[in-house]
């Protein structure tokens, strides 16, 4: 198929207004042009709000797909876990019904814990054969693609990391002793544990500062970071040239999540030359190789998280040799560009397979 020929692809996902998650992963594609290679429909099926606001935009979503859907050929459904699998299994169901071509393009860190513990045999099922529907089922890490090929026929499953578009590399100083966590602030994200380890390392550190990017989700732990003003910095939700100023002027990132698809963050910490220090689960090992490009820790165990950052903290050198190293290796393997290549082959590919 000829690339001048403009693929046409509806895609599904949260609002691109909604905070971090899969929605930063859809406008990192507009950013760098997707929008432009291909006719590309984007429908937002969630918003951030009460049960009343969600339910009306999904409603409406839903709606507008049933209009939109026919002009199009591809439908890429970006789904998760928990709401947002049922709420994305009906137009799943939807685009098989119209005979599209679908993609499913899975990001859920923790659909493991909901399959097994939250579904029971008649729900997996259900998530068997609607995810079957997919042409072409993509997901985050070779991990993830070892547990959906008991769910998914393998010959479907493409690891397609996450990606981001890479600035030029920024002047770093190191031995600052400026830890930065951004995302969602609440515990699966490890923040009571990295509060705990912050508190300890700040008598051997005093000079340490722990920023925090984010939306507060438990009002615990906001409580709790309020007690530790004296080191810990409440940023709320950063983006743009003040997100790129903290990237640039910390010398080490934070995230000790208890689960994780995969994480831009971590992706924007690496093209800012940060030391990183995160939680080795899902899809992190994949980016981080322990003592090369980060320091990957224990999920939910303060002293593993503590011993990390103490080792960043109490070696600039260290910091400066991992930086480079994550710097080096988001440049080869995680730029936009070359995912968005891979993308539009995959559109080809699910187009000439239904032929």
């Amino acid at each position: 198929m000829e690339r001048d020929d403009k693929i046409k692809v509806l895609m599904i996902g949260p609002d691109r207004s909604v905070h971090g998650g899969i929605s930063g992963v859809v406008n990192n594609y507009y950013e760098a042009g997707l929008d432009k290679k291909i006719e590309l429909c984007y429908i937002g099926t969630m918003v951030e709000g009460n049960k009343l606001r969600k339910l009306f935009k999904a409603a409406a979503a839903f709606i507008l797909f049933w209009v939109k859907a026919p002009f199009y050929r591809i439908v890429h459904v970006n789904v998760a876990s928990d709401s947002s699998y049922f709420r994305k299994s009906f137009f799943i169901k939807a685009a098989k019904l119209l005979k599209k071509r679908i993609v499913i393009h899975q990001h859920g860190g923790d659909f493991e814990n909901f399959y097994y513990k939250q579904l029971n045999s008649r729900g997996r099922k259900s998530v068997q054969r609607i995810f079957s529907m997919a042409d072409s089922f993509l997901v985050l890490s070779p991990v993830a693609k070892q547990f959906f090929s008991g769910i998914v026929e393998e010959n479907k499953i493409v690891v397609f990391p996450d990606s981001i578009r890479i600035l030029p590399a920024v002047e770093k100083k190191y031995g600052q002793r400026r830890i930065l966590f951004l995302g969602r602030l609440c515990r699966a994200k490890g923040i009571e544990e990295l509060l705990e380890a912050a508190a300890e390392l700040v008598k051997k550190y005093p000079d340490m500062k722990l920023y925090l990017g984010g939306i507060w989700e438990e009002k615990e732990l906001k409580e709790l970071a309020a007690r530790h003003s004296s080191h810990v910095v409440d940023l709320g939700w950063i983006t743009g040239e003040e997100k790129s100023r903290y990237l640039t002027e910390s010398d080490i990132f934070v995230l000790p999540s208890y689960f994780e698809g995969q994480s831009v963050s971590i992706l924007e910490a690496m093209a800012y030359s940060c030391a990183i220090v995160a939680s080795n689960v899902g899809g992190i090992p994949q980016m981080i190789e322990d003592e090369k490009t980060g320091i990957l820790v224990l999920p939910e165990n303060v002293r593993s998280l503590k011993e990390g950052l103490e080792k960043a903290l109490g070696d600039a050198e260290i910091c400066a040799r991992m930086g480079a190293n994550a710097r080096q290796k988001v440049e080869e393997g995680f730029s936009i560009e070359k995912n968005m290549e891979k993308l539009l082959e995959i559109y080809e590919t699910v187009l000439v397979s239904g032929q």
